[in-house]
């Protein structure tokens, strides 16, 4: 082929009209990039996506979030934080991140009371909470407290030797009372020697194991309360002391005698059997999400029979192999049919439910139609000392999330990278030795004599 002067122009035109439109269409991909940004999370589990729980929160909110985490110039957690709140952002544009540096702005961290670096403090609607545990479990339930129209307030029993919401001792509930703050509901002591009618701005009633009976104005008041359609958590105990049968008549719900004891205890590596694990629940928006045993101490079986107008639902169930103990737990236990003893499954949480009743004139019930009761047949399962055995913190917050009407609390399990170690056999580690070291330059080697070879014999 002859490659004349006319040949050549054309040739070089249409190289020149190759690269002036490869040109222009890496442009347009580059300037579709930044218009139209795209990634694809490729890890397993999706470890850097937010989960669906997280995103479902995001699309509710409709006003802006702004984030200010408090973090020096040069600090090891300030890529941390970007890359979190990168995930946030690309479910929601208009959530913003400021980086500020805490020396530089002393007297705002201090009134924030920003204490150590890293901390975060988010805004929404005006309302402001802090964050200091970096991870999008903490960061969404912030959110999810943000997003609530107002902080509810419940109302714990105190006086008869109930278990104190803010408490330190052991059989407290201080422990648990800081886990209701997070997700903005607001623990208050109310003693009705002193006030005899409960506030109507409470959105829920706790009666934490009182252990000294109740004198009748108090009975009397909470009587009232639930009548008027007040929400209530009744935490028994077996050896109830409250005197507050009338309320146990009023709902229909008995507490048996004895404690609930299970033989298969020591069988889990539980080392007393009066320690209940509690693994099948009932269907109920409070127990949907569990998928972990709780454990409760020393409980109290019940026996419901719901009374005119409520619906009962079971929540806590012992195992089949249980029965209420009657006799001293000191000593080898076994079930005893002719000392009333009631054998299992037994009944040691119940929810009740029923359309709001008309209320008094002075009352300011909720907006939702429907009175809530739980009552659980074991006050220690919530306590400081028990609190972090197995699914006790999440039954906890998903009770009082219902009684007040809300959604459960957003519980996102960590998420776990499967094989991080890559452990080969020797066998294999060998033919990836010949392959890469012997066989793939051998095969380069070869195809490049070989194209040198037929090259030379034209």
């Amino acid at each position: 082929m002859r490659f004349d002067l006319s040949l050549r122009r054309r040739l070089w035109l249409q190289n020149q009209m190759f690269t002036l439109l490869f040109a222009l269409v890496i442009g347009l991909l580059a300037w579709l990039s930044t218009r139209y940004p795209m990634q694809v999370d490729w890890t397993a589990n999706s470890r850097n996506t937010l989960s669906a729980a997280s995103q479902t929160l995001l699309g509710r909110m409709d006003g802006p979030i702004r984030i200010t985490a408090y973090v020096r110039e040069q600090s090891a957690p300030r890529a941390a934080i970007a890359r979190l709140i990168g995930r946030y952002q690309r479910h929601k544009p208009d959530l913003t991140l400021h980086f500020v540096n805490p020396d530089l702005a002393p007297d705002r961290a201090r009134e924030l009371g920003i204490t150590q670096e890293g901390e975060l403090y988010v805004e929404y609607r005006g309302h402001g909470a802090k964050l200091q545990q970096l991870g999008e479990q903490s960061l969404t339930q912030v959110l999810q407290r943000l997003s609530r129209p107002q902080e509810q307030i419940v109302l714990f029993l105190d006086g008869h030797g109930e278990r104190k919401p803010l408490g330190i001792a052991n059989h407290d509930l201080g422990a648990f009372g800081r886990e209701l703050e997070k997700i903005g509901i607001q623990p208050r002591q109310l003693d009705l020697a002193a006030n005899a009618r409960i506030p109507t701005e409470a959105a829920a009633l706790v009666i934490a194991g009182p252990q000294l009976p109740l004198p009748p104005d108090a009975v009397e008041a909470i009587l009232a309360y639930v009548r008027q359609g007040g929400h209530l958590l009744w935490l028994l105990e077996p050896d109830d002391p409250s005197n507050l049968q009338p309320l146990a008549t009023l709902l229909g719900v008995t507490r048996m005698p004895g404690v609930v004891v299970d033989a298969d205890a020591l069988s889990l590596g539980i080392k007393n059997s009066a320690f209940i694990p509690i693994a099948d629940y009932g269907p109920h928006p409070i127990t949907e999400s569990l998928r972990t045993p709780a454990l409760l101490p020393m409980a109290a079986a019940l026996k419901v029979q719901p009374g005119a107008g409520w619906t009962a639902a079971t929540l806590l169930e012992s195992q089949p192999r249980s029965w209420a103990e009657t006799g001293p737990l000191d000593g080898p236990l076994r079930f005893d049919p002719n000392r009333a003893e009631r054998s299992g499954p037994l009944t040691v949480g119940v929810a009740l439910i029923r359309p709001r009743p008309d209320p008094t004139p002075d009352f300011n019930p909720s907006t939702v139609h429907q009175q809530r009761i739980v009552v659980i047949g074991d006050g220690d399962f919530l306590s400081n000392t028990y609190l972090g055995n197995g699914a006790n913190l999440e039954l906890g917050l998903n009770i009082f999330n219902w009684l007040t009407l809300d959604e459960a609390p957003i519980l996102i399990p960590p998420r776990m990278t499967p094989d991080p170690d890559l452990n080969l056999s020797e066998g294999a580690l060998a033919l990836m030795a010949a392959v890469f070291l012997i066989g793939l330059p051998a095969t380069l080697l070869a195809s490049g004599w070989l194209i040198w070879f037929r090259r030379r014999r034209r």
